[in-house]
């Protein structure tokens, strides 16, 4: 069973700054993509950032348009771990961030989240 356990969310003022942690059971290698998306009250889940996380093909990045040049994903594959740096955070940057990591198994694709961090950004 696959478990992603995120850390890290908090109340942050404009401008700040948050890193993210979400920790793998197990090796991240076994998965070909692992993500951060978020959700605001009443609006739907988004994807933020992805890391791709293969052991041949693993570190590709990309980023929503609203995040790029204040965020940055990351991966330590010692401590199967993903991160995400978030830098001048804006209160739209408000949101539940959940960790979410996709592995191909048998021809399927199974998806797994994690149980997601509040991050607040408001002064």
């Amino acid at each position: 069973q696959v478990q992603l356990v995120e850390s890290g969310g908090g109340l942050v003022q404009p401008g700040g700054s948050l890193r993210l942690s979400c920790a793998a059971s197990g090796s991240i290698f076994k998965f070909f993509v692992m993500a951060w998306y978020r959700q605001a009250p009443g609006k739907q889940r988004d994807v933020v950032a992805s890391i791709t996380s293969g052991i041949t093909s693993g570190g590709i990045t990309n980023y929503a348009d609203s995040v790029k040049g204040r965020f940055t994903i990351s991966r330590d594959t010692a401590k199967n771990t993903i991160y995400l740096q978030m830098n001048s955070l804006k209160p739209e940057d408000t949101a539940v961030y959940f960790c979410n990591a996709d592995q191909v198994v048998n021809g399927g694709r199974n998806s797994y989240w994690g149980q997601g961090t509040q991050v607040t950004v408001s002064s």
